[in-house]
């Protein structure tokens, strides 16, 4: 799965406390947005290993892509099932108004 400058790679990362997301343009190896649950905006508010602190950063990481512009974008779930967290960020991202 490659992402391009038109239709960027949106790739999850979780470990036991966190989860990450970033979306990528692969053609020049250029993060354009990243968040998690590290970010200080998202981290203040719950607990970080939940389904709803998912659901915070999906929302957050389509606040920034919508900022620079990017609306559509490749879902790569790292090989994790798409169900519980991974499926709470994808689905707020697209609440967000990205499109995958």
């Amino acid at each position: 799965m490659q992402g391009t400058p038109e239709r960027p790679r949106l790739c999850v990362y979780k470990s036991l406390r966190h989860i990450y997301a970033q979306i990528v343009d692969d053609t020049q190896g250029r993060t354009l947005a990243a968040a998690s649950t590290l970010t200080e905006a998202i981290r203040a508010e719950a607990p970080t290993a939940t389904v709803a602190a998912a659901q915070r950063v999906g929302h957050y990481l389509a606040q920034q892509a919508q900022e620079k512009g990017i609306r559509k974008v490749v879902f790569d779930c790292s090989g994790y099932q798409y169900h519980g967290a991974v499926k709470a960020l994808a689905d707020a991202a697209r609440e967000g108004g990205l499109q995958f």
